[in-house]
């Protein structure tokens, strides 16, 4: 199928003039990423205040941990699917798609589901629909830029993931004025969202529609070389950040003796670093190349989580190791997507996209069953951090190996 006959086929489809200005999508696809990302994070920071409460019954910490690591898991595999489609359909159509399917499960939190454990967990499983957002994003951005700047462009786009620094700043607030008042503001910002998305948005001009349905499509994502390779670095880099922003605040309650508040606030902390340092990372990989930037990223990573991992009090070495980190876990989810964008074609971005972004949610998932698991039968955290440790060395060992002679490999390549 020729670009033309695509183009006319989804401008047909959606009634639609396939024109638009690139920064106004970026900045539409990034409102989008934030606000479903606030609704994706709802739950993380009321989970420690539904375990000091009693109100859900007597919860240890890996019920905590699973309450908050549910909607990671299903957004995270969600993603593989939603990315698939994003290629078939465009983003303009499934920016709205997502935005207005959140609402119900945001919904059915705030009216049915605050009283009972398993309630929440249902909620929480529909909740991650929000998380698949990413996965729309990225190849409709990277459609809108040229090569040398979609790192660029996607870590902007990726800046995004901030939306769960208004939940943690936010949520704990709301609720107690009010229940449900986090989960209807919420609700009412993803409404206005799905309907501008659905006036402003336009896919690009020229944009590839695959052939072929969509299980062979994820299929050939799945076999492309990059594909596992920037799976496993993006697990840890936007896994580690998906972890610490869930579970930072059970974590700093409990090992540093903070308040919900207080270490609500921390987290978003956290956070605003890793997501100003996203768009850098992604500046960074177009400037200096994905490899030298994701061996600095997980070399860093290392390092600060073997630091954390002996408990520093916070104001002697704990507050720098955890923001050292969020800085680093933040660049490299930037430089990763560059370096997609560096070796793959606009047309199969969406179904890579999918498959790596399902591996860094779920990078996310696991961490907080972990802490949570070897917490409750040790009493500390240490396991847990020296995991990461290992884990953000290994990674560094595979870009140092199989990444760069990959990349080496595509630039002998004639053009």
């Amino acid at each position: 199928m020729s670009q033309q006959t695509a183009s006319a086929q989804q401008q047909s489809a959606t009634g639609q003039p396939q024109t638009g200005n690139p920064w106004v999508q970026l900045a539409m696809a990034t409102l989008g990423f934030v606000i479903t990302f606030w609704a994706w994070a709802l739950i993380s920071p009321l989970g420690p205040m539904f375990r000091d409460s009693g109100q859900l019954g007597k919860l240890d910490e890996f019920d905590v941990s699973l309450m908050v690591a549910v909607p990671v898991v299903v957004g995270s595999l969600g993603r593989i699917i939603v990315g698939a489609l994003t290629d078939r359909f465009g983003g303009r159509l499934m920016f709205p798609v997502v935005a207005g399917f959140t609402i119900v499960p945001v919904l059915f939190l705030a009216f049915f589901a605050l009283e009972s454990y398993a309630l929440i967990l249902l909620g929480g499983f529909f909740l991650g629909i929000a998380g698949t957002s990413f996965a729309v994003g990225v190849p409709f951005v990277n459609a809108w830029f040229p090569p040398a700047k979609r790192g660029l462009a996607t870590g902007v786009f990726g800046a995004g993931m901030g939306g769960t620094a208004i939940s943690a700043l936010t949520t704990v607030k709301l609720f107690e004025k009010g229940d449900s008042l986090p989960f209807l503001i919420t609700a009412a910002a993803l409404a206005i969202y799905a309907v501008l998305a659905w006036v402003v948005m336009r896919d690009a001009p020229g944009r590839t529609i695959p052939a072929g349905s969509l299980a062979t499509r994820v299929a050939n994502s799945a076999r492309m070389p990059i594909a596992w390779r920037a799976a496993i670095l993006y697990a840890v880099a936007f896994g580690g950040y998906v972890a610490f922003s869930v579970y930072l605040p059970a974590y700093l309650k409990t090992a540093h003796g903070l308040t919900p508040a207080d270490a609500a606030n921390r987290m978003a902390g956290f956070v605003v670093v890793a997501v100003i340092m996203r768009p850098i990372g992604g500046w960074l990989a177009d400037k200096l190349g994905a490899v030298l930037v994701l061996v600095m990223v997980y070399s860093h990573v290392a390092v600060c989580a073997a630091i954390a991992a002996e408990t520093p009090p916070l104001h002697a070495g704990g507050t720098i190791a955890f923001l050292t980190m969020a800085a680093a876990l933040g660049a490299g989810s930037g430089a990763v997507f560059a370096l997609i964008a560096q070796v793959t074609e606009p047309s199969k971005v969406g179904g890579v996209t999918g498959l790596v972004g399902a591996a860094g949610g779920l990078g996310g998932f696991v961490p907080p069953l972990i802490m949570g698991y070897v917490y409750g039968r040790t009493d500390s955290y240490a396991i847990g951090l020296w995991l990461l440790a290992i884990t953000a060395a290994l990674t560094l060992a595979l870009t140092l190996t199989s990444v760069r002679k990959l990349i080496h490999q595509r630039s002998e390549q004639p053009a």
